[in-house]
């Protein structure tokens, strides 16, 4: 039987409605995607007494920083998400964080974040230009449109050590996307699973999966 890499995924803390208990939770999108892409999906709780024993019995492939919540918000998940970015650069797990995600891999390497006092970002679609040229090849473009759902950004004086953009919002020339120089981990600012076009898949697949990919881009 062909081995499918393991993905983890951490998970957004909801407030049950009619309910006095904190869930976790994560779109559907998320699971329908990664098993599309021939992954399975491993669900990573924000309450474990030991995430390290966790990690080890479950051995992940590949980790995702979700998006959903900002930073700050829920303690729990904050130091869930923190641990795990720690334990994937221990062990050299590709890391893709998204929205949030990206956020939290850019302040963890010493970054800053911004806050977009505009209605840009929210919940619209735009155009983003793909600054370095692994990447253009990689999606075989320079440029395409992508969804947003943020306020807080980032900007080039305020990234972390070591990241570097490959994509950027031009009219507020807000980085959309970065990777780590000597890591294999990248952030998108954009939710790849709320929109599982080709782009979409094929940065998953070469970040998750690809070896090679990683061997030109580090």
């Amino acid at each position: 039987m062909t081995h499918k890499p393991k993905i983890g995924i951490s998970l957004r803390v909801v407030q049950a409605p009619n309910y006095d208990e904190k869930r976790d939770a994560l779109s559907q999108d998320w699971s329908s995607l990664l098993e599309e892409l021939g992954f399975i999906p491993v669900f990573i709780p924000n309450t474990l007494g030991s995430l390290e024993n966790f990690l080890e019995e479950i051995s992940l492939d590949g980790l995702v920083l979700s998006g959903g919540d900002n930073i700050g918000e829920n303690q729990g998940r904050d130091e869930t998400e923190n641990k795990l970015l720690m334990y994937a650069i221990e062990k050299k797990i590709p890391v893709i964080g998204v929205c949030r995600g990206m956020q939290l891999i850019n302040v963890y390497f010493g970054g800053k974040l911004s806050i977009d006092d505009s209605t840009i970002h929210l919940a619209k679609k735009h155009n983003i230009e793909i600054t370095d040229t692994n990447f253009s090849s990689l999606f075989k473009s320079s440029s395409f449109h992508v969804n947003t759902y943020h306020k807080n950004m980032i900007r080039t004086e305020g990234m972390g050590d070591g990241l570097k953009s490959f994509a950027i919002f031009s009219k507020d020339n807000s980085i959309e996307g970065f990777f780590h120089e000597k890591l294999p981990i990248i952030g998108v600012m954009w939710h790849p699973e709320r929109d599982p076009d080709s782009n979409n898949k094929v940065i998953l697949s070469a970040v998750l999966k690809n070896k090679n990919f990683w061997k030109n881009q580090l």
